[in-house]
């Protein structure tokens, strides 16, 4: 019998990194999805001040997991 993946979109933001905001989005998913087996993250975006620096990085990343 074959394996079946199941696919989840999911939006993450961090005031650090696009790292920590795929990271902290990936631990938030694994408190209630079992069998994670990837992410592809698809999009970045930043939100900035007034003078240019980012202030927040937000990410879209697909979750691929096995459905059981």
């Amino acid at each position: 019998m074959g394996t079946v993946t199941k696919v989840i979109e999911v939006s993450s933001s961090s005031g650090k990194s696009v790292e920590d905001a795929v990271q902290l989005g990936l631990k938030k998913v694994a408190s209630t999805v079992k069998g994670i087996k990837g992410a592809w993250v698809n999009e970045v975006k930043v939100i900035t001040s007034d003078d240019g620096s980012i202030t927040e990085w937000r990410v879209n990343m697909r979750v691929s997991f096995v459905v059981s």
